[in-house]
């Protein structure tokens, strides 16, 4: 294997022998997972949201799910967010389902339906952050560009005795010194599968950056056993919700008002009870 020239910054000799350590576990321990058959980057942008803060092995099955429902942006653009909630279910965090519908409707509007190919571009999108930009043509297009995630910052960190407090910029740098042209994807894929199965953050002791909080109880909790409900349902009624989730320390209604104001649903008068207040998931 021909491994490219570095920049000055990092000791060439390590980077190299870093690359081949890396390509050698990646051989011999390779993970397989139905996104990495695909390069389409339709498929790639719904794997890589789904994998935001989701375990891989959680991710495959909605991957096939989701790729039989919605297999391009202009059929998750046209669905029903009730339909689109209700395969998110499980992923967490549905307002990323949401976003992801919203940027599939933006790509429609103003791509003509491609998801774009570069990073500046794909960063416009609703959802799409510094990361993400990064990792969607990284993994469609084999783009020569360094996707610095939770997993790649921990291993940059401990393999080239970086402080853990470094800065961004400073990891980026590094990651984009490191990055072998040409092999783009394959090097990421390797760079996954090195830090979630060796490098793991308990061996090493460095913390992600951003830590969630306790999910059971949490208003994160609250927020998505009201929105399983109802997925599930027409409708529900606003005593009902109360009476269930009247104990709620967050405020039932301030929970409320945030799906409502995030645009997952709406809340409106019962025509066929008087007085009775229902919330719905909300109707494109």
């Amino acid at each position: 294997m021909v491994f490219q020239p570095v920049s000055s910054g990092l000791h060439r000799q390590k980077v190299v022998l870093f690359r081949e350590k890396i390509f050698n576990f990646y051989r011999l321990n390779k993970r397989s997972f139905p996104w990495r058959e695909r390069t389409d980057r339709y498929a790639v942008m719904i794997s890589e949201i789904m994998l935001q803060q989701t375990q891989a092995e959680r991710v495959a099955g909605k991957f096939l799910a989701w790729m039989d429902r919605f297999p391009d942006t202009e059929t998750l653009a046209s669905a029903s967010l009730r339909e689109v909630l209700l395969l998110w279910s499980g992923l967490g965090y549905n307002s990323r389902g949401q976003r992801l519908q919203t940027c599939a409707k933006v790509i429609m509007d103003q791509f003509g339906g491609v998801v774009p190919a570069t990073p500046e571009l794909l960063k416009t999108l609703p959802g799409i952050g510094d990361y993400t930009c990064r990792s969607i043509p990284v993994f469609a297009d084999n783009l020569d560009v360094a996707a610095v995630d939770t997993n790649i910052r921990r291993i940059i960190i401990h393999e080239f005795d970086l402080p853990e407090d470094s800065p961004k910029p400073k990891i980026q740098f590094a990651a984009e010194q490191l990055l072998p042209k040409g092999q783009s994807r394959e090097w990421h894929n390797a760079l996954m599968d090195y830090g979630s199965i060796h490098l793991t953050s308990r061996k090493t002791g460095i913390r992600p950056l951003t830590k969630q909080s306790k999910f059971q109880g949490s208003k994160r909790w609250y927020r998505g056993r009201l929105l399983k409900e109802l997925v599930a349902s027409q409708h529900v009624y606003l005593e009902e919700l109360e009476e269930r989730y009247g104990d709620c320390p967050w405020g039932l209604q301030e929970i409320i008002y945030g799906l409502v104001r995030d645009g997952l649903v709406d809340e409106a008068d019962n025509p066929n009870r008087e007085g009775g207040r229902v919330l719905r998931i909300r109707e494109q």
